[in-house]
């Protein structure tokens, strides 16, 4: 069966996350967790195309490499890989294989063209515990630091006692340079195209004390990332967006925790909420960031 590769465009958007979803179910399957649930039922795809197309359609226009391998006879599309270039941070954000073209080449093939070794000052995956792809990104130089979980529950009105006000995000000049410092200060890049997304898809929040910004976080029906200068301030901001959530009359608050934020983990659990079975590793070629003072977006394509 010849493999052909080209590179990926916003109108390949739909196939992709086909792939991404019928390679997810299988997966599922294979190690016996529910990643997506009820996902072989067509309504839910169509749900999640519904919620997660603005997604991948913002990977596809601000990618640095995407790439499709094609079964030439058949002209169809049998997996994919995608990688973000942010500040001099490179991010393989999917990499996905059909089932029944696996542990065939493909891949092997794909993430040498997605992922490239150099160019960048750090190199990052948020990956699944599949153990084929890991013996894959291990082998590029990248190592796992941490699992992130997924912690959910209904969503009810919370109050902390707090000094920090909740100041909704406007696309300014002041807005983006308030971001861009308090990314700087935890991971040391900047990504104000992501921002410009999230603000799009999600409820942006920028945190003050005494009138300077500490923090930033999204809530609503797409949730997160959150990043907080100080982390002793977590559980108001989580206070705040849960409450949010409530306010929308939403039947499920969930959000994706690096399990190195214990602030945020020892907070969560208090309130009662419920660890998923499926997780995923935070991987990089060298250790770097606060990610003790930082919640990932929701779904975590990139961190």
């Amino acid at each position: 069966m010849p493999i052909t590769y080209r590179p990926g465009t916003i109108d390949d958007s739909r196939v992709v996350f086909e792939i991404f979803h019928q390679s997810l179910i299988d997966l599922s399957q294979r190690i016996g967790v529910m990643a997506i649930t009820n996902g072989n039922d067509p309504a839910v795809m169509a749900s999640l195309w519904e919620t997660r197309g603005p997604l991948f359609e913002h990977l596809a226009r601000t990618a640095e490499q995407f790439w499709i391998a094609e079964d030439a006879e058949a002209s169809k599309a049998i997996g994919y890989a995608r990688a973000i270039l942010r500040d001099g941070v490179r991010e393989l954000t999917e990499f996905f294989v059909l089932p029944g073209h696996q542990s065939g080449g493909v891949g092997r093939e794909l993430l040498a063209r997605a992922f490239l070794p150099d160019g960048a000052k750090h190199r990052v995956i948020v990956a699944t515990t599949d153990s084929r792809a890991q013996a894959r990104y291990l082998k590029t130089g990248v190592y796992p630091r941490f699992p992130i979980y997924y912690f959910s529950r209904k969503p009810e009105p919370v109050s902390i006692p707090t000094d920090l006000t909740f100041e909704p995000l406007a696309e300014s000049p002041e807005t983006f340079d308030a971001l861009r410092d308090i990314d700087l200060a935890l991971f040391g890049h900047r990504r104000d195209v992501d921002h410009a997304w999230l603000m799009t898809d999600r409820n942006g929040f920028l945190y003050r004390r005494d009138g300077q910004p500490v923090g930033y976080g999204y809530t609503g029906v797409q949730r997160g990332p959150f990043a907080l200068l100080d982390a002793a301030d977590i559980p108001a901001a989580l206070a705040h967006a849960e409450t949010y959530a409530y306010s929308l009359g939403l039947d499920n608050f969930g959000i994706e925790v690096p399990l190195i934020n214990k602030a945020a983990v020892d907070y969560l659990l208090l309130r009662g909420y419920q660890m998923d079975t499926f997780f995923a590793f935070f991987m990089c070629d060298k250790p770097f960031g606060k990610f003790e003072n930082y919640i990932c977006p929701s779904p975590p394509f990139f961190f």
